[in-house]
């Protein structure tokens, strides 16, 4: 995808994201997240995402209802969900259906379409351009986020974060597998991503 064809993609609307979880996940995939910050800009082609349904789902951060941390899930869906994950990186979700009810999906991997030199900048030396943003916390460093980017609405065409339509992925290309990373609900399979794409994290799912 060239940077002409990028600029001229549609940021998401708020619609987009007002629907469950799941069929958000699956429509992500393929779209560009892009950050814009005094460095630059980065966008990320999509290539693996994980969905989660709040108070009905024991791995969701929701699960046992609102907390200062969670209540970002709870607000207008299209907006950021940013934590810091184990302590040790951010994770960047987006929040799903509409107010008063929380559902996210985490965004776990990208391809680095737009301000490549400044990701390689911002990641470890020596970092393989595939694992630039493959998984949740090396997504978030390509993008440059940390907790200042918890809560922004990712629907405006001008904002720092926002999300853009690209070439859908056909069903054909798309794997479901069980999530990764957590305790609960490991056989839900609600991790969507671009198969034989070498961008996605491991374990890779496999057709």
């Amino acid at each position: 995808m060239t940077d002409r064809s990028m600029s001229e993609s549609r940021t998401l609307p708020p619609a987009f994201y007002d629907r469950p979880g799941t069929a958000v996940a699956r429509d992500l995939l393929g779209c560009i997240v892009e950050s814009r910050t005094g460095d630059g800009v980065v966008g990320l082609r999509l290539v693996e995402v994980e969905a989660y349904a709040g108070e009905s789902d024991a791995a969701s951060h929701a699960w046992r209802g609102p907390t200062p941390r969670t209540q970002v899930m709870y607000g207008p869906p299209g907006r950021s969900y940013v934590y810091l994950s184990y302590g040790m990186h951010w994770a960047l979700n987006v929040v799903c259906l509409g107010v008063g009810t929380a559902s996210a999906v985490l965004l776990r991997a990208g391809e680095v379409v737009e301000g490549i030199e400044l990701v390689r900048q911002r990641r470890r030396p020596g970092t393989p351009d595939l694992r630039l943003a493959s998984g949740p916390g090396n997504l978030a460093a390509a993008l440059g986020l940390d907790a200042a980017w918890n809560d922004l609405d990712l629907t405006g065409t001008e904002g720092t974060l926002r999300l853009r339509g690209a070439t859908p992925v056909p069903d054909s290309d798309v794997i479901t597998a069980p999530r990764v990373g957590i305790s609960r609900a490991v056989d839900t399979l609600w991790r969507y991503a671009v198969a034989d794409d070498l961008h996605v994290s491991g374990p890779r799912p496999r057709r």
